[in-house]
């Protein structure tokens, strides 16, 4: 079946070619929880991505669906490779070999599927304030706001039963914390604000969840996000509250959603605050929070105040049966800059990227920003590091104008460093950061590479083919790795699957079909 349908992508891949092809390459990771593709034609004389393979989800989503069924592998890796001769190659194997065309080229191997990247904020220290809820006081704000909503609507709301005693035990004990006392007091009035799958969006704008919802999307936000190795090591969790009242992560098993915007974010009681926060404090997490969850309220009582609020000052609108709160826009100065440094760096500063610029940049002003987080130089360089040393950046992408990396010794922030050189580096002084966990030294000429053996912490390591090499070939490569990149855009799913094995994966099993499919060459 794989064969048939391998010979049908090869059909629709040499159907669509352009003239003048000499190779065609299609990626996927395909699986139950969706299906992505990349892919090229390679074409003298043309960039690698003017001529971009077709897609052929469904025939793709049949050999996924076989080898789920054949070999128990969710989801599947592949890699179809064909030339105009008409002959082609097709690969596959579990994700934990997948290929990042999309992402520059190369392929990434997880050597530990169970490990997640390092989240700041479980080393804040943690607060040791009194809950701010009050249940009796949340209970008479509800019922307060329920009337105003009901005199501007010109009826009541109806709203579910209430959650039982022993329902709210149960998810308590499934959750592994107690509901905050204000938000259970609420779900002994109500479990939730919809009916037949139609909120009201009480709180805040967003869809007060059941208690049984509560709990699975616990299950799911519970853990810290895994980005995907080569995107997770260059994030950064920005400080979303000055004033430490949050803590800097972007999940954590204390953050209990149970209010949903419907498009991915979530209102959350935080069981774990930072030095300055309330336990039961709100904030908003979910997919656009990835950078570090925003503070909202110190506690459902307030949250319920400022809706009240809100109704009194009349800013909401109605749509319909609903009505729509409307809080005030904040003005927010700037965390992430993606351009040039500006001529006054804004001392919010957490993050920026620095584009195309010319001539070495000089970092010196980016000490005005006492918050640097991230730092990425794209496609331009630096000859002096030395402004960094005082900066906690996490995130350093640089292209050093020279071979000095003295300035990073011993510097307790930084977490994940991606360097290019315009001469021979010595590396010594990576030995000497204590956090280090992410290294791409693809872009760059060390003298000796069997200085790696001795950064223990070392998780994630990006290198070329011959880079790869000459670390095994010496028995060198770290003991610790829990993901490594083959940075080649050259390189096939046959020759990642090789450089795997020699990390350890076991990779005998992987499946290759060859054929021939007769075509002359468009």
């Amino acid at each position: 079946m794989v064969e048939r349908v391998a010979r049908r992508i090869v059909e629709e891949i040499v159907a669509s070619a352009p003239r003048g092809w000499r190779r065609a390459v299609l990626a996927s990771s395909a699986g139950r929880g969706g299906t992505r593709v990349s892919g090229r034609y390679d074409v003298p004389g043309a960039p690698l991505w003017q001529h971009r393979v077709p897609n052929p989800f469904t025939e793709l989503n049949q050999v996924a669906e076989a080898l789920r069924e054949d070999r128990g592998w969710e989801p599947v890796s592949l890699e179809i490779d064909c030339r105009p001769s008409g002959e082609y190659r097709l690969t596959a194997f579990t994700n934990e070999v997948t290929s990042q065309l999309a992402n520059g080229g190369g392929f990434q191997a997880v050597l530990d599927t169970g490990y997640r990247l390092p989240q700041p904020g479980i080393e804040q220290e943690a607060g040791t304030a009194s809950p701010a809820g009050d249940p009796e006081r949340a209970v008479a704000r509800f019922r307060t706001y329920l009337e105003r909503r009901a005199a501007i609507l010109g009826r009541p709301e109806q709203l579910p039963p209430p959650a039982s005693t022993a329902a709210l035990d149960e998810a308590e004990r499934r959750l592994g914390h107690r509901l905050p006392a204000d938000l259970r007091a609420l779900y002994s009035i109500a479990d939730g604000d919809g009916i037949d799958y139609a909120h009201r969006y009480l709180l805040g704008g967003y869809a007060w969840l059941t208690v049984e919802d509560l709990v699975a999307e616990h299950a799911y936000y519970r853990q810290p996000p895994w980005f995907g190795w080569d995107l997770g090591w260059r994030s950064v969790v920005f400080d979303t509250d000055p004033s430490d009242t949050v803590r800097r992560c972007g999940g954590h098993p204390a953050w209990l959603p149970f209010a949903t915007g419907q498009d991915g974010n979530y209102l959350a009681v935080d069981l774990a605050p930072a030095r300055n926060g309330h336990p039961g404090q709100v904030i908003v997490i979910g997919r656009d929070y990835d950078h570090g969850p925003a503070y909202v309220a110190d506690s459902i009582t307030s949250l319920l105040g400022r809706c009240l609020e809100l109704l009194e000052q009349g800013s909401y609108k109605t749509y319909d049966d609903h009505i729509s709160l409307r809080a005030p826009a904040r003005s927010v100065a700037p965390r992430e800059i993606i351009g040039a440094i500006p001529q006054e760096v804004p001392p919010t500063l957490q993050a920026i990227h620095i584009n195309d610029a010319v001539g070495p940049v000089e970092l010196a002003p980016l000490t005005a920003a006492p918050n640097l987080r991230l730092l990425h130089l794209n496609r331009c360089s630096t000859a002096d590091l030395t402004p960094i040393r005082t900066l906690p950046v996490e995130s350093l992408r640089v292209t050093l104008d020279g071979d000095d990396l003295t300035a990073l010794e011993g510097h307790r922030h930084l977490r994940s460093l991606e360097v290019g050189t315009t001469l021979p580096i010595d590396i010594a002084p990576l030995r000497t950061i204590p956090n280090l966990r992410g290294l791409d030294l693809s872009q760059a000429d060390v003298r000796d590479l069997t200085v790696l053996a001795g950064l223990p912490h070392l998780r994630y390591l990006a290198l070329t083919t011959q880079q790869w090499t000459t670390l095994l070939d010496q028995g060198k490569a770290p003991l610790t790795l829990a993901a490594a990149r083959l940075a080649d855009q050259d390189a096939s799913f046959d020759e990642a699957l090789t450089w795997a094995a020699r990390l350890g994966l076991n990779t005998g099993d992987a499946l290759r079909v060859t054929g021939t499919f007769g075509s002359d060459g468009g």
